[in-house]
Formats: structure tokens, sequence, C-alpha cells
């Protein structure tokens, strides 16, 4: 079973940065595609970005495009998001994913982490 494990949530003010990083267990077939979800209060969760950690592609949901961005580190099985010009609406609990297909649909990933709490004060 391959562990994933967000770290670098936390209290940011609105228009600040934060980076999460999400390290896998094992890969790479396991973990040839890494992503983010995001879950808000009494809402469902979110596809926000993905990366396909051997040609690097990337897709990102249309509300965090040119602000956030997706990138890897493969000798260290770990993803990054890094998350600029931050807004209250991007508050959530946010979910490291990992599978063998590219896309934005939560299904398609095998692998989940506990999540990580990011909060945007106004």
């Amino acid at each position: 079973q391959v562990q994933l494990a967000e770290s670098g949530g936390g209290l940011v003010q609105a228009g600040g940065s934060l980076k999460l990083s999400c390290v896998a267990s094992e890969g790479p077939v396991k973990t040839y595609i890494m992503g983010w979800f995001r879950q808000a209060p009494g809402q469902e969760r979110e596809f926000v970005a993905t990366i396909n950690r051997i040609t690097g592609k990337t897709d990102y949901a249309e509300s965090v495009k040119g602000r956030f961005s997706i990138s890897k580190d493969n000798a260290k099985i770990t993803v990054y998001l890094q998350m600029d010009s931050l807004t209250t609406e991007d508050t959530a609990v946010y979910y490291c994913a990992a599978g063998r297909y590219f896309g934005q649909t939560e299904d398609i990933y095998t692998y989940w982490g506990q999540g990580i709490q990011v909060t945007v004060s106004s």
C-alpha cells in the first residue's frame, strides 16, 4: 500500500503564498501520476492540479491557473504545490493523490493522503 504524506499547510493572509509537499512511500509505477485535490467546508472535493512524474505534463483547475504551480522531484518521489496570490476561496483541506492515469477525476487516483489544512485569512 502506497503511503502519501502531505506537509506545508497552515494559516496565511490573503495575497500570500504557501508551498505544499507530498512524499510517496514508493514509486515509480504506482505513483506515475500525482496530483492535488481540495475540499472546502460544506463542499465536494475538487481537482486542483496534477503532474505526470515521467513526462512532466501538468494540468490545472481553471480556478488556480496562473496562481498555483505543481512540480516534482523524482529522486525523492515528491511533488510540490506552490500556491501564490492566495484568496479566502482557497481555504480547504488539500489532499495529495497518486495513481497510474492522468486526469482530473477523483476515481482514477488510487492512493490518497490524509489531507492538510490550508487557511487563508482576509
